[in-house]
Formats: C-alpha cells, structure tokens, sequence
C-alpha cells in the first residue's frame, strides 16, 4: 500500500537544484505516491503568499531554495505554524564554504545560471556532440574529449547527451562487424576512446522493443543470439587489441555510465605541478 506526500519546492531562481534533490532523495523510497508542487521564480512576498495558501490546503513536506532573508522568515514561521517541516538543503553547504573561505556567500539568485565562459563551452560540447553522432563528421573526431564506441542499442548516444551536458564534447561511432569503423579511430590522440559493452540478453531485449516499436519484424539476425553473440565478441576484441578502456552498461544507468566515464578522463588528466 502506497504512502500520498505532498512535496512543495520554492525556488528563487529555475529550481533546477530543487528537483534534482528531491528526486535524488525520493529514489531511497518504494511505494510513495508523490504530488510535486514545483513553484519556480518566488522572489517576492505577494507571490509567496498565494504559495502558502496552497501548501496549508495541501499539507506536507517543504523544500526550498530562497536566499531573501525577508522572504525565507515568512516561509518558515508559516510552516512552523502550520506544523510542517521546511528543509534548506543548500544552507549547510553554504555555512561550510562559508567557514573555510572566511567569507559570507553573496546570496543572489540563480547565480548558477550566469551566462559565463563555462555555460558558453556547455552549449558548444552540445552542438558538436549532436554533429558527431552515430560515426558523423568522423574526420573531426580529433576536436572531441570522448569518442565512444560500442554496438548498436548500447547507449552511446544518451550518454553522449548526458556528458556533453557536464561539457564534454563526445562522439560515438557504431562498431558493426560487417562495416569497419574508419582507420582515424584507431590513431586518435587527444580523446579518449572508451568501449561500452552490454550482456547479449539485454541487448537482445532492447533490440526487439526497438522493431516492434518501428512495427519491424523482430526476427532477424540483428536479435538473434549467435548474431548478437558474435557482434559483441567483435566489438570487445577491438577495445582490447586497442587498449581502450571498456564499460559494462548491463546494469548501469546513463548516468552511472557517464560518472565512470568522467573519471577515466581525470584519471589521464596529467597531475598538477607543484611549485618548488
């Protein structure tokens, strides 16, 4: 039987921050039935107060995001009055910058959300992830971070996205035993080449939602298990013969995979020189 949360998240700014909390948090519990109230852009108290007379109709748990001092007191005596616990989950992390900078966080909204020289190279990484997907433009492979590489249906292209996201501009080519990838994989120097690989089981099953989806009969040998079995051992003698490091995505989330894949790129990143 299922528990009903109300969960009310205030933000000043996009709450981008908010929702990835909240999800994250959520995730460690079964059998929830969540009704989000996501209310983006409060900075002032008229706003605010209609807020409230939707949270005291609708009870339950508050989160927020709120850096106005005014606006933050009125939040939390409405809730403490109310009965209802209201979390700051970015408070304890500012007092500890705080404590060891020597300094008090400027306290602006959306300063995350700066239109700077990072959000610029973000914006690039996606473009030329999206340019170079599925083997494209693989003459300019050489400008990428990443380039992966793996057979058809084993996420090359979400985790692209995903990492292009954090700012990694990633290509991925699709290894296919009857079509060899172009020579300039094997000579690249700047990015780093990593194999994705996955069981035949679950690549098999990806593969058969994926025809039946394109109302494509599903009996061929792009899922049949020797076929399959035999594109795999293919693609795995190419990451080893080529030293390239290999992830299994059997089990992992898009995420998980471009977490590994990140700290492989640290991983080469050549060690700070310490001054004399």
């Amino acid at each position: 039987m299922s528990t009903r949360l109300h969960l009310h998240l205030l933000s000043d700014s996009t709450g981008e921050t908010l929702e990835n909390i909240a999800k994250a948090a959520l995730a460690q519990y079964d059998d929830v039935e969540t009704v989000r109230h996501f209310w983006p852009m409060v900075r002032t108290e008229t706003h605010l107060e209609r807020i409230l007379q939707e949270i005291a109709q609708n009870p339950g748990l508050v989160i927020y995001t709120l850096v106005n001092p005014s606006t933050r007191r009125i939040l939390e005596s409405r809730c403490h009055a109310l009965g209802l616990p209201a979390v700051a989950p970015l408070d304890p992390v500012n007092a500890a910058l705080s404590g060891l900078l020597g300094v008090q966080a400027k306290m602006r909204p959306g300063r995350q959300h700066v239109l700077d020289a990072a959000y610029f190279a973000r914006v690039d990484a996606i473009q030329f992830t999206i340019a170079h997907d599925d083997g494209m433009a693989w003459e300019e492979w050489e400008e990428a971070d990443i380039v992966l590489a793996g057979v058809s249906r084993s996420s090359k292209t979400p985790t692209s996205i995903y990492l292009a996201n954090r700012g990694y501009k990633t290509a991925n080519i699709p290894v296919v035993v009857e079509s060899p990838p172009p020579a300039a994989l094997f000579s690249l120097r700047h990015p780093l080449v990593v194999g994705l690989t996955t069981s035949a089981d679950r690549l098999i099953a990806i593969r058969r939602n994926r025809l039946l989806s394109l109302n494509q009969a599903p009996d061929t040998d792009y899922v049949e298990q020797e076929a399959v079995n035999r594109e795999i051992a293919f693609a795995r003698r190419m990451f080893a013969d080529n030293g390239w490091p290999v992830i299994d995505v059997t089990r992992r989330s898009i995420e998980e995979t471009a977490a590994a894949i990140i700290s492989l790129v640290n991983q080469r990143r050549p060690a700070p020189e310490i001054p004399a």
